[in-house]
């Protein structure tokens, strides 16, 4: 099982990994202020039984979507916290173009809702514990810079990142403990200790 700490990654705590030219960094309180909120989420997550990733869509100092795990429930293999946090913001703001709106998220993204970020124009994206098996944000590739795609991130790893490795390291010991259970008992498939 792979760490998710940022400091097993040679990283620091809170990164900017848009290295195209150097930015300020955000007030890390708004950024923890929201990451905390996600962590709310994630709890709800895990509650269900499911794997505790929260996300929410913000747009100014506006909250315009919020989602948590919950592809067990939904039968849905889309419905990671990202992609409900998504359409939440869609709905609410009737527009699939999310401008200037920064989605916060206790794991790094996978390649499905990092790309899903791109195409809504995402423009900042904070998550909390780096994914090194997964992470589609600088850690296992990078969907969120490639030159491939018609946008980028701005992308800030790390915030918090010890609250969400924890969250996610607990779940996860605890599953492991149940006689049955495991990351991959609920559908019967293998999954890494990070996947959503």
């Amino acid at each position: 099982m792979g760490s998710l700490s940022s400091e097993d990654h040679g990283r620091p705590a809170y990164t900017l990994l848009d290295h195209s030219f150097p930015r300020p960094l955000p007030m890390a309180s708004v950024d923890e202020m929201h990451m905390r909120r996600a962590l709310e989420l994630a709890a709800k997550a895990e509650a269900e039984g499911e794997v505790p990733v929260g996300a929410l869509v913000v747009v100014g100092d506006r909250v315009v979507g919020e989602g948590w795990n919950r592809p067990v429930a939904l039968n849905d293999p889309t419905a990671h916290a990202e992609m409900i946090a998504l359409r939440q913001a869609g709905s609410a703001l009737a527009q699939y173009r999310l401008l200037n709106a920064t989605v916060y998220v206790t794991l790094e993204p996978c390649a499905m809702c990092t790309a899903a970020m791109v195409h809504a124009r995402v423009r900042r994206l904070v998550f909390g514990a780096w994914d090194p098996r997964q992470g589609a944000a600088g850690s296992a590739f990078d969907l969120a810079h490639s030159r491939a795609l018609n946008h980028a991130l701005d992308t800030f790893g790390g915030v918090l990142a010890d609250e969400c490795s924890a969250q996610l390291k607990e779940f996860f010991r605890r599953r492991r403990s149940q006689p049955g259970e495991g990351p991959s008992a609920r559908d019967g498939t293998a999954h890494s200790s990070t996947s959503k």
